[in-house]
């Protein structure tokens, strides 16, 4: 991306003093750069890491004795998400929230899957975890959320709390208070059918179909990041559609065709899980400066960004 700073990736130092570069501080900007042939280790002083590099070199070259300046490009691997240019040091000041969202995530979502396949006898499409999908999925989600909106992360911010409202839309459908089911069970010609009533599970076939289409969105705009947050939404693109058509085949009788129907979604449901806690790690050992790294998938190179082509334009003439 075209911007002027330089992003600046420092570690978790317990030997630091008053006035030390910050985690992704850019304020310094007489750096040295090297390639990625280089192997160089940091002793104090700041080098600097460029957009050539890829984000487990450069994650690699990281210590904890000093500093590193890095170009907004090498923030979007490494970080996760496509970076934005923001007015103001807030990326140094606040800590990253991403993990703390991916946390209400993973916990919400890892037993309903395993409720939604009927494991070990599990079922009740999840009503078991009504209480941790207001206090982890909603909580944490939209807490996580304001955090990158308070960053400036549009594409986090927004997934973060458009889930976050999902965990508290659905936690609050298992609820009695609510009376979701309640209103439909009024009709005595409705026949039960799974869980509710014909007019409910048609009804909210249209929420899962919803769901399903802003994960697709999501999905073409997290090419933009790496190869796991696409998988994450392309399995939960085929869980929501394989949930609405359980849905929906429960409003017309058929109990056989849904129960497999969530099987499935439960299946995909937890491979989203597994991609999630797998970049929840990579997140972790990254901002913990561990010695080792695990590759996440760049796809930042792949699909250029608009200010970047225009860059290169501008470089052509």
């Amino acid at each position: 991306m075209a911007t002027e700073h330089n992003y600046q990736a420092t570690q978790n130092n317990t030997n630091m003093t008053p006035g030390d570069p910050m985690e992704k501080d850019f304020s310094n900007q007489n750096v040295r750069q090297f390639s990625a042939a280089d192997d160089v280790t940091l002793s104090g002083n700041p080098y600097h890491l460029g957009d050539h590099m890829d984000s487990d070199t450069a994650l690699k070259r990281i210590r904890t004795a000093g500093s590193i300046s890095i170009s907004p490009e090498l923030f979007e691997k490494i970080y996760l998400s496509p970076q934005n240019q923001v007015k103001g040091d807030l990326r140094k000041t606040f800590a990253n929230p991403t993990p703390l969202a991916l946390v209400g995530f993973l916990i919400s979502l890892s037993p309903l899957s395993c409720d939604l396949m009927g494991l070990r006898g599990a079922g009740g499409n999840g009503a078991a975890g009504t209480a941790t999908y207001f206090f982890f999925g909603g909580l944490l989600m939209i807490l996580g959320g304001v955090g990158e909106w308070v960053i400036g992360n549009t594409f986090p911010f927004v997934v973060f709390t458009s889930f976050g409202a999902f965990w508290l839309g659905f936690a609050g459908t298992l609820q009695p208070f609510y009376g979701a089911y309640a209103a439909y069970s009024l009709n005595p010609e409705a026949p039960a059918e799974g869980l509710a009533t014909v007019g409910f599970n048609s009804s909210f076939g249209f929420f899962t179909l919803s769901m399903g289409i802003l994960c697709f969105i999501y999905l073409i705009l997290a090419m933009r990041t790496n190869v796991v947050f696409v998988i994450i939404f392309l399995t939960l693109v085929v869980a929501f559609g394989c949930l609405t058509g359980a849905y929906w085949n429960l409003s017309l009788g058929n109990a056989s065709l849904a129960g497999t129907l969530i099987i499935t979604a439960g299946a995909f449901c937890f491979i989203t899980c597994a991609c999630g806690w797998y970049i929840f790690f990579a997140i972790m050992l990254a901002a913990l400066d561990f010695p080792f790294q695990i590759p996440v998938g760049d796809l930042s190179t792949m699909i250029k960004g608009a200010s970047q082509k225009a860059k290169e334009r501008e470089s052509a003439v």
